[in-house]
C-alpha cells in the first residue's frame, strides 16, 4: 500500500461531496498536481485534487488514513466605503462592494487535525469586526488535506510522486 496526500477543496465537497471519516473506503476523481502548482503552493502540498466537475472518468479508490482541515488567511481587498458603519444616518446613500479580492498571506496556513471531513465549511473569521482598514485580514478554512492509502498496483494521479516517497 502506497500513501498519497489529497487536496479537497471547500466549495467541491459543499457542492457534490460526500462525508468522510478517517478508516472510510473512498473512490475519487482525481487530477495530479502539476509542479507549477506544487511550487506556488496551491494544493498545499498534495500530490492530486479531487474533481467532482468532470475530470478523468475512472475513479481512484483507497482508505482514508488521516484528515487535516486546512485553514489560509488572506488579505481582503475591496471598495473602502464597503467597510462604512453598518447602521449609517437615515437618508444616506451607502455603496457596497460587489465583490472581494481575497490574497493569501505567504506562511499564514495551518492544519488542524479531525476525524470525520465536514460537508459544510465555516465562513470567514474577521481580525475585528466589522473591519475598519482596507486590506483587513480574514481566515477561513479552504478545504481538507487527506492522507489517502491505495494499492500499490493503482493507477491514476499522483501515483509516480507517490511511489517515490
Amino acid at each position: 500500500m502506497t500513501l498519497m496526500r489529497v487536496f479537497y477543496e471547500d466549495w467541491q465537497m459543499e457542492c457534490c461531496g460526500r462525508t468522510f471519516s478517517v478508516g472510510d473506503e473512498v473512490g475519487w476523481r482525481l487530477v495530479s498536481v502539476d509542479e507549477g502548482e506544487a511550487r506556488g503552493g496551491c494544493w498545499y502540498g498534495a500530490q492530486a485534487w479531487v474533481e467532482n466537475h468532470g475530470g478523468p472518468k475512472h475513479r481512484t479508490v483507497g482508505r482514508v488514513r488521516a484528515i487535516d482541515l486546512v485553514h489560509q488567511e488572506y488579505a481582503a481587498h475591496h471598495d473602502p466605503r464597503a467597510a462604512e458603519t453598518a447602521d449609517p444616518p437615515p437618508g444616506t446613500v451607502v455603496f457596497r462592494a460587489t465583490g472581494r479580492k481575497l490574497e493569501p498571506v505567504p506562511g499564514s496556513r495551518t492544519l488542524e487535525p479531525v476525524d470525520s471531513c465536514p460537508r459544510w465549511f465555516d465562513g470567514f473569521e474577521y481580525e475585528e469586526q466589522p473591519p475598519r482598514q482596507v486590506p483587513f485580514r480574514v481566515r477561513r478554512a479552504a478545504g481538507a488535506l487527506v492522507t489517502l492509502e491505495v494499492p500499490d498496483d493503482a493507477e491514476g494521479p499522483g501515483r509516480r510522486a507517490a511511489r517515490t516517497r
